[in-house]
């Protein structure tokens, strides 16, 4: 193993390696924030009156962690473009070639995942509320976006973050697939290393490390957002 290759600059891969991690950080955040909110809207259908919105929540939900990964990836990449050109096509009279950037397409990719794992935790922490005390805030004369700020989203957060923090946990280890559609985050980058260098192991091990660094300090600021929230519940 040549520890070498690692230099800064034109004498290693180490900057590269580096702007790798940046990139795996940036869209591990922005398609966990995307699949939160996609979460948070599967898991309103699934408690919702009409039928048809539940039958929809459970239908995205069981197929989307009923398929693996990667192939949730290759669905939407070219499922996506195709979409994107049909409507390009059928409303605009646009022919030509079609496709979002790299980076957006790999957050849609992971944000779709997300958001099935998310509705579940979110769906669970709010049946766990209880409901006489949305019936007293009823009775009280609150509003229902008081309702909403002032019982059950501070519940619902708490109730919800180890759930999140998993899944968290998973979008950032699934950043290691969008490799296939080009994005230059960690396991891309070690690859082109490890073919340029012919040292797989090196690169690989570092990728490693890297990825251990990123989740051990996502464990340490899930659990310090835990205790937060339940000093703040004891101290309510």
């Amino acid at each position: 193993m040549d520890l070498s290759l690692l230099a800064w600059g034109d004498a290693g891969w180490g900057d590269q390696m580096a702007r790798g991690a940046v990139v795996t950080i940036l869209v591990a955040i922005a398609a966990y924030a995307l699949g939160v909110v996609i979460g948070a809207g599967l898991a309103a259908m699934k408690l919702a009156p009409l039928a048809p919105l539940r039958w929809f929540a459970e239908l995205y939900t069981t197929v989307i962690r009923g398929i693996p990964e990667l192939l949730v990836i290759y669905l939407v990449f070219f499922g996506g473009g195709t979409a994107l050109r049909a409507i390009a096509s059928g409303m605009f009279g646009y022919d030509g070639y079609i496709e979002l950037p790299i980076f957006v397409t790999g957050t849609i990719c992971l944000a779709v995942s997300a958001g099935a794992y998310s509705a579940e935790v979110i769906r669970g922490a709010v049946q766990v509320v209880p409901k006489g005390q949305l019936e007293a805030a009823v009775a009280v004369g609150m509003s229902r976006p008081q309702r909403l700020r002032r019982i059950l989203v501070p519940q619902v957060a708490r109730h919800a973050l180890p759930g999140l923090g998993n899944v968290w946990q998973l979008t950032l280890k699934d950043t290691s697939l969008i490799s296939v559609i080009g994005l230059v985050e960690i396991m891309r980058q070690a690859a082109v290393a490890a073919g340029s260098t012919k040292e797989p192991f090196t690169f690989y091990l570092v990728a490693a490390v890297l990825y251990l660094g990123l989740t051990s300090l996502s464990n340490r600021g899930f659990d310090a957002a835990e205790r937060w929230a339940n000093k703040g519940v004891r101290r309510a």
